[in-house]
């Protein structure tokens, strides 16, 4: 769930919207393969806008959501590739369920490859001299499509907290554990997410290749990507998770998009059936409850404008590809919702043809990029600008908290005051408190005491907080400070007053 951070911590996609196909940069986007290493762009390159993505920057440190990571490629080209401290450009990231959309690609690669007959061969053929229990007509008819499909049937339960997941990990054999369940329903005919399914379909691929899932990926697949840095946890029979645990980089994460953005080819090879692809990102199962279709591993929104589809991990974790926008996205995080923002990231995305260059934009975004990937400041951090701002009254614009005016006081160090001006009252001035350590002072708006604590959280910026305790309210007050006046943005944790982003000037 989304917490305090110190420079960033949300990121998030969903985005929406222009119309039209880009079949003439889906061409064009085949002209180099990153195989050894990306290429990059700006964003107006590409029909995006630098000062939009910058905008979202300023959104996810105020709200200080966990994000880890984002890279955004559009047309082959990295157009945005940041890094949120303490997650670091070249580390590797848990990619969670991810790892099942990567389980199945590799099924995929296994069928082309003659090591298994077809998505319809059945696991009790692939299992074949193996004993297994329960072994009903429901079981003889399960395939390798409704393990990547999750509608084996099997009486796998997802809830509560992966139940089946646990119960399968407390055993010594986890793939015989799976084999043996007894089935539930006829297989295709319901989905139920089963993680353990997905671990059985990796104890498949090892049947039937002689290898790991995580040794065949280095040959068939991370080899021609060019992926080379990869940690694949296994069960005690040397089993790859089929599930989770997959850890790779973000910018590998982004080439198994592309490759599935190209339909399962890379340079001059098809690594994955075009069929198999195809039926991949296809509904291929209903799951309840919503309007998202299931493909092989893959989760599909056809009902966005334009489609899409993802591999999905828990904590933020996700691939997101969108065929028409010639379009990869990848998030990392530890535990945010990368819808949060996505609105921003949709206005980013403004054409199919390049844009005008922005200086100013690719400035502003470079410059949140390298803040986002810094350390926190030191709590008693106070930015030089702290002298140049004390004691001036801002007059505001009309906002939803009927804010008038306001003064900050550094003359004292250690005890800086803000004064506020709230429709025909003044309030203050009161103490604040740094380094998060909210200062009370009595006779609040509400007659109640107020803490208040700020921070400087760069050396333009600095953020109240003003929390009437006992009347509930809260709000957050951002200012950044510019050459003319101040930007002022306010939200209010009870939401009982709309979140608004407004100027102000210095009086003379």
């Amino acid at each position: 769930m989304p917490h305090s951070a110190r420079f960033i911590n949300t990121f998030s996609i969903a985005i929406a919207a222009l119309v039209g196909a880009a079949a003439s940069e889906a061409s064009a986007q085949n002209r180099y393969w990153p195989t050894h290493e990306w290429r990059y762009s700006s964003p107006e390159a590409q029909g995006l806008d630098s000062e939009a993505l910058a905008d979202a920057f300023d959104y996810v440190r105020d709200h200080g959501t966990r994000i880890h990571s984002v890279t955004i490629v559009r047309n082959g080209y990295i157009v945005l590739d940041a890094y949120f401290w303490p997650f670091q450009n070249g580390q590797l990231h848990d990619v969670a369920s991810v790892t099942k959309a990567v389980t199945t690609t590799l099924a995929g690669i296994a069928v082309g490859a003659g090591a298994f007959k077809g998505p319809s061969q059945t696991l009790p053929s692939i299992f074949a001299g193996q004993p297994i229990a329960n072994l009903d007509d429901r079981k003889r008819r399960m395939t390798l499509k409704h393990l990547m499909s999750m509608t084996s049937g099997l009486d796998c339960h997802a809830a509560p907290g992966e139940f089946t997941l646990w119960q399968m990990r407390e055993t010594k054999d986890w793939t015989q554990f799976m084999l043996d369940l007894p089935m539930r329903d006829e297989p295709g005919s319901r989905f139920e997410y089963c993680s353990g399914g997905m671990h059985l379909l990796s104890g498949a691929i090892t049947k039937a290749t002689g290898v790991s899932a995580l040794d065949f990926a280095r040959r068939k697949l991370f080899s021609p990507l060019g992926i080379r840095n990869a940690i694949w946890l296994a069960d005690a029979q040397g089993i790859s998770y089929g599930w989770g645990d997959l850890r790779l980089e973000p910018r590998d994460m982004a080439k198994l998009g592309y490759l599935w953005l190209n339909n399962g080819r890379w340079e001059d090879r098809q690594l994955v059936p075009t069929d198999w692809m195809e039926a991949a990102i296809q509904p291929q199962a209903m799951p309840p409850n919503t309007n998202q279709r299931y493909g092989y591993g893959l989760w599909l929104h056809q009902y966005r404008q334009p489609s899409e589809f993802e591999a999905v991990g828990r904590g933020g974790q996700r691939i997101t590809v969108i065929p028409e926008r010639n379009l990869v996205v990848v998030f990392t995080g530890g535990e945010f919702e990368p819808g949060d923002v996505g609105a921003l990231l949709g206005r980013a995305l403004k054409s199919d043809q390049s844009l005008p260059e922005n200086q100013h934009g690719t400035a502003r975004l470079a410059a949140a990029v390298s803040a986002a990937a810094m350390p926190p400041l030191p709590a008693s951090y106070i930015s030089p600008l702290a002298n140049k701002v004390s004691g001036k009254r801002y007059t505001l614009a009309a906002n939803p908290l009927n804010l008038k005016s306001f003064v900050l006081t550094f003359a004292d160090a250690a005890d800086p005051q803000l004064e506020l001006e709230i429709a025909d009252r003044r309030d203050g001035p009161r103490p604040i408190g740094l380094g998060g350590v909210p200062r009370l002072s009595s006779g609040g708006p509400s007659g109640l005491p107020v803490a208040v604590s700020g921070a400087w959280k760069s050396e333009d910026s600095f953020m109240i907080e003003y929390d009437e305790v006992g009347n509930i309210n809260a709000y957050k007050l951002r200012l950044r400070f510019t050459g003319t006046g101040v930007e002022v943005t306010l939200s209010e944790r009870s939401q009982v007053i709309s979140s608004a982003k407004f100027r102000g000037v210095p009086q003379r």
